[in-house]
């Protein structure tokens, strides 16, 4: 009796400690060690979030709400549901020419449309491969049917200004997978859209969705920027998003199970699942609430392309799908900009364009250690920032030889093949993304990387 009741204490022990450890968890703890932003890095936040509210208007030109900031004249297209045929959300393409942008907004999900529900519902657990890793189907589909109407749009108004504007995809909640998938395409194959460098290309994820593996995730941490809110539940939840908003009214019994769940899963097991999503690129994490203090304080944002512990705790909090709301995360990223403009205005001592530049080579190394740390840590299908240098070097034609030069034409004939046979000229994305695999003599797929190795 006495060895029963002992064992009982020590599980009642454990359980009040885990219990205590889950419930007084805050989202500031996940980004606690991660540097603060710097002002331009964080900059295009606010005005991005306020261009996908702009989408929610019926009118432009007369918003109702609010004004957005955007010049009604330079938004080139509004597609609304009936116009993207249930294929992804309603977008927005506005060429921004203060800022020498032209942006594509996505928007998030609409739980009273059913199109919606699809997109999330096409996808299992490692179904999709694609660049040597897994990501979510549904948004992958979206992605391409996107670039398949809008991709010679955006080429034409990039060669219209001068190949001097970025382009920006941005998106919010679901549209921040698409936009994320968009992007990894569109650097991939940029000579379908007029050979725009890389450095030009970037993506913002507003509230991130978990759409790619954690190789991808951190080997595009250069081009894709995620930006969460304090404890947002969706980039931390690791369940498929399919069963997260097939369960949207009760998530919060969803969310204490997944903790409880996650409890026995060892970190190294999660890291080397390679279908297990995660969110894309560089995190910055807006912090404004500390724990056992009341109310909300000036927010602060933290940057970082972390490897391990990538928001993979769920916070047992009340602001969890509050801090998922774009009116929210815009409001906040406007407050942290205020005090991260007043903070620069204070310290300054150094000349602008320095200190940009040397900000850029932080984040270089930055993102080499990362790729070196997820194939340190043997992430299934890393590769190594000499890797990846190699790789992009190869796409972009800079490399010399007789085996590269093979590869150059080979990719080159294939390119061109894929436009001449599109109806109008123009390129068809569902063959461009087909061309990054090919199957073995047993019918299993490979990159097209792996195949022109041989050649």
């Amino acid at each position: 009796m006495s060895l029963c009741g002992g064992l009982e204490c020590v599980f009642a022990v454990g359980c009040v400690r885990w219990l205590w450890k889950r419930c007084t968890y805050v989202g500031a703890y996940d980004s606690a060690t991660w540097p603060n932003a710097e002002v331009d890095d964080f900059s295009a936040v606010p005005r991005l979030c306020r261009t996908i509210l702009a989408i929610y208007e019926e009118d432009i030109h007369s918003p109702k709400v609010r004004e957005y900031g955007l010049n009604p004249d330079c938004v080139i297209k509004r597609a609304d549901y009936q116009h993207t045929l249930g294929q992804c959300p309603p977008y927005l393409i506005y060429v921004d020419h203060v800022h020498r942008e032209i942006v594509l907004a996505i928007r998030g999900l609409n739980l009273a449309k059913q199109t919606d529900y699809k997109v999330l519902l096409d996808n299992r657990l490692g179904k999709q491969m694609f660049d040597g890793g897994y990501v979510h189907n549904g948004l992958l589909k979206s992605a391409i049917w996107l670039l398949n109407q809008e991709s010679h749009r955006l080429k034409n108004l990039w060669l219209e200004n001068g190949k001097e504007y970025d382009i920006v995809f941005v998106g919010h909640s679901l549209g921040s997978g698409i936009a994320a998938l968009i992007t990894v395409i569109a650097v991939n194959h940029r000579d379908h859209l007029g050979g725009i460098p890389r450095s030009k290309i970037r993506c913002y994820s507003i509230a991130p969705a978990r759409s790619m593996s954690l190789n991808l995730a951190v080997k595009y941490a250069d081009v894709i920027h995620s930006v969460v809110l304090q404890d947002d539940f969706l980039p931390r939840t690791p369940t498929p998003l399919e069963d997260i908003f097939g369960s949207i009214f009760c998530l919060p019994c969803l969310l204490f199970l997944i903790c409880l769940r996650d409890t026995f899963i060892p970190e190294h097991t999660k890291l080397k699942d390679p279908r297990r999503l995660y969110a894309p690129g560089r995190m910055y994490h807006i912090v404004e609430r500390k724990f056992c203090r009341c109310g909300r304080y000036p927010p602060e944002v933290r940057t970082a392309i972390p490897v391990e512990g990538r928001f993979e705790h769920i916070v047992l909090s009340c602001n969890t799908t509050k801090d998922h709301a774009i009116i929210w995360i815009e409001r906040e990223a406007a407050k942290a900009l205020e005090v991260m403009n007043e903070s620069c205005s204070e310290t300054t001592t150094t000349a602008p364009k320095p200190q940009k530049i040397e900000r850029l080579r932080t984040f270089e190394k930055e993102h080499k250690d990362a790729l070196d740390r997820a194939a340190s840590l043997s992430i299934p299908h890393a590769v190594s920032s000499t890797e990846e240098e190699q790789t992009i070097h190869k796409k972009d034609g800079c490399t010399t030889g007789d085996e590269d030069t093979e590869i150059s034409q080979h990719v080159t004939e294939e390119s061109q093949k894929t436009t001449s046979e599109s109806s109008g000229g123009r390129v068809n994305w569902n063959e461009v993304v087909g061309m990054l695999f090919d199957r073995d003599e047993s019918g299993n797929l490979l990159l097209k990387q792996d195949t022109l190795t041989r050649i």
